[in-house]
């Protein structure tokens, strides 16, 4: 892979998997979402992966209207890389999905790469009573949900929004999407150099053991050589300690919200900041530097913070 002279720390504000009544501190509304993705790009997150959500009820939705909300307000304060999820929420369909990346056209999409078993379902299993009604049935049904993200999926999103120039963080929950990637590669539908998240600890994608991450990265050695970066996320208790492996072997990390909601063992992050700085904190202890938002840029060569439609 290619070895990350400086760490690009990604933020993955809210996400689509913790309900708010996991943690009053997880952002809802557009202003709150605004609010603690600046105030982690100001804790040193060069990119900033955004979901929004129902300002009324939490729920994740994949409106534009909410987009606009807050999109342009990071933008005018930060100059953080604006990466557009195109996972969305649990049961969403593709054009669902697909929509406010298409509205935004940002620097930088991620993409799912591969169709698996995802079960959240255990999440809640601690609270008594949910704030609203959607909450335990939307983690309960997952213990019958397969994330859809077939071959042909993939390539139309690929398709639509490499045409306006956007590039992506390819998320791999498990071995196999590695070699979903290449296919692509192959095919010439993307080009490197390729931003590889890779996702350990969700229960239907790979194991939160680090022998899993020396694998994968020897696998995306075999396959890309040194036309990829590295990137890994790990969910709830394995955040931290998985991601300062990534950024120990070379590679970058990805920290939020919508990984995990704690910032220690029993403590809630009150912000994403929170996490931001502690990673960053831990890194520059081991003598790592951190890459702002233009040398972040630079590596994964995106089109630039003006070229997109907000």
């Amino acid at each position: 892979m290619r070895q990350s002279k400086k760490v690009i720390i990604t933020c993955a504000v809210t996400g689509s998997i913790h309900t708010p009544t996991m943690s009053p501190y997880l952002p809802i509304t557009p202003e709150e979402i605004a609010r603690d993705a600046v105030a982690a790009a100001e804790a040193g997150a060069a990119m900033l992966h955004l979901h929004a959500r129902d300002p009324e009820t939490g729920q994740p939705k994949q409106d534009p209207k909410l987009f606009a909300q807050f999109l342009p307000v990071i933008k005018s304060q930060t100059d953080a890389i604006l990466n557009i999820t195109t996972g969305g929420g649990l049961g969403m369909s593709l054009d669902e999905r697909l929509a406010p990346a298409k509205a935004a056209e940002p620097e930088v999409a991620s993409m799912n790469m591969g169709s698996f078993n995802f079960n959240i379902s255990g999440a809640g299993a601690r609270i008594e009573k949910f704030k609203h009604d959607w909450e335990k049935p939307y983690l309960d049904m997952t213990t019958d949900f397969i994330l859809s993200n077939t071959f042909a999926q993939i390539e139309r999103g690929v398709n639509e929004l490499s045409a306006m120039g956007t590039r992506f963080e390819f998320e791999c929950y498990d071995l196999g999407h590695l070699y979903n990637v290449a296919h692509f590669a192959d095919r010439g539908l993307i080009k490197p150099p390729f931003f590889l998240q890779c996702i350990f600890g969700i229960l239907g994608g790979v194991g939160a053991h680090q022998e899993n991450l020396l694998h994968m990265r020897a696998i995306a050695d075999k396959l890309f050589g040194d036309d990829y970066y590295l990137s890994v996320l790990a969910a709830g208790k394995h955040q931290m300690p998985f991601v300062t492996m990534s950024a120990l072997l070379g590679g970058n990390v990805r920290v939020g919200l919508e990984d995990s909601l704690y910032l220690s063992k029993g403590r809630l992050a009150t912000s994403n900041a929170e996490q931001v700085t502690k990673i960053r904190t831990i890194l520059e202890e081991l003598s790592l530097e951190i890459a702002t938002p233009e040398e972040a840029r630079a590596m994964l060569q995106t089109k630039g913070k003006d070229n997109v439609a907000f």
